[in-house]
């Protein structure tokens, strides 16, 4: 690891006066981030630590939930009241990681991680275009078994690694950041960037902005929810396939429904085609079958990763079963 000067700041806007400095990141629960530092995938110059910060509370009322972004992982999953209203997220973070890693880890930091990819992480291999843009990207033409089949380009196909965000993706979530220029709510289906040509760039957060909160809509009458991961092992390991769904359930019969990805794409991966499929249909295994086949639209299997089309598939069909049992 190398050398860098560390800032404490008490104040947001402390925190981002301190962040204007050339090579300076922010750092809160720092699991992910001094793996990278350790690695020297990153090195930054200056550590701004936002653990001072008063952003480490969660509200739940009548129009939603508030969740500070130095909330720890743990402290949301283990909450009654939070787990009552939002399953899909409590199951999401219960799946990430080990017990350990969640006492630490931050909802900010969680939703800011960085791919898995063994290429990005692993500087012997210099050809990363997220790491080092207009290097290449190893991963095509290498080892992609557990790469992207959605959303992936001829520069980057690494998959998004956050359960909890594919989580809040299928609860139409927004995250508030924070900046030298004020505050704005991004919806979380825009924050994630589709790697295209600049694969280094992975939201829209600007340079000096943090996030402060992520808002979570109210659940509507009838709505359940459920988080399903399928991966190697079955702890503290990244998926394979993951399934978020929120399905509203009337007579028998899901009247809404907002599908929601892991594992399979460059960034949490929304399935219109699949929640407009199942608006209206009984809550039958053959009908959730057919639903379910729609998640296979616009997917690009690399060499080793086409078993995830299938695999998708039947996760869905899985969760759905679940959720609507």
């Amino acid at each position: 690891m190398e050398n860098f000067t560390l800032a404490m700041p008490a104040t947001i806007e402390a925190a981002l006066a301190a962040a204007q400095e050339p090579d300076a990141k922010f750092i809160a629960g720092g699991t992910d981030l001094m793996q990278l530092m350790k690695d020297h995938v990153e090195r930054p110059q200056r550590l701004v630590d936002l653990e001072g910060l008063p952003l480490d509370t969660f509200t739940i009322g009548a129009d939603g939930a508030r969740i500070g972004a130095l909330v720890r992982m743990s402290d949301l999953a283990d909450d009654p009241a939070f787990r009552r209203h939002y399953p899909v997220v409590a199951e999401a973070l219960v799946a990430s990681a080990s017990p350990q890693v969640r006492n630490m880890a931050t909802i900010g930091g969680n939703l800011l991680q960085r791919t898995r990819c063994g290429y990005f992480r692993d500087v012997g291999f210099a050809a990363c275009n997220k790491r080092q843009p207009g290097s290449g990207c190893a991963a095509i033409q290498g080892v992609n078994r557990l790469h992207a089949i959605l959303g992936g380009s001829d520069h980057c196909v690494a998959t998004h690694a956050s359960d909890l965000a594919v989580a809040l993706t299928a609860l139409d979530a927004a995250i508030e950041v924070q900046g030298s220029g004020g505050t704005r709510n991004v919806p979380i289906t825009e924050f994630y960037l589709l790697p295209g040509n600049t694969p280094e760039r992975e939201t829209v957060l600007m340079p000096g902005e943090i996030i402060t909160a992520v808002l979570v809509p109210p659940s509507g009458s009838g709505e359940r929810s459920h988080y399903l991961k399928l991966r190697d092992r079955a702890s503290f390991e990244f998926a394979l396939v993951s399934a978020a769904v929120v399905v509203a359930i009337e007579d028998s019969r899901i009247r809404a429904a907002r599908v929601a990805m892991g594992g399979v794409g460059t960034r949490p991966w929304r399935l219109p085609a699949v929640e407009a499929a199942l608006a209206g249909t009984a809550a039958t295994p053959e009908a959730l079958t057919s639903a379910a086949a729609q998640a296979a639209e616009g997917v690009r299997p690399l060499a080793e990763n086409g078993f995830k089309i299938p695999l998708m598939q039947r996760a869905l069909v899985r969760a759905l079963l679940t959720v609507t049992a």
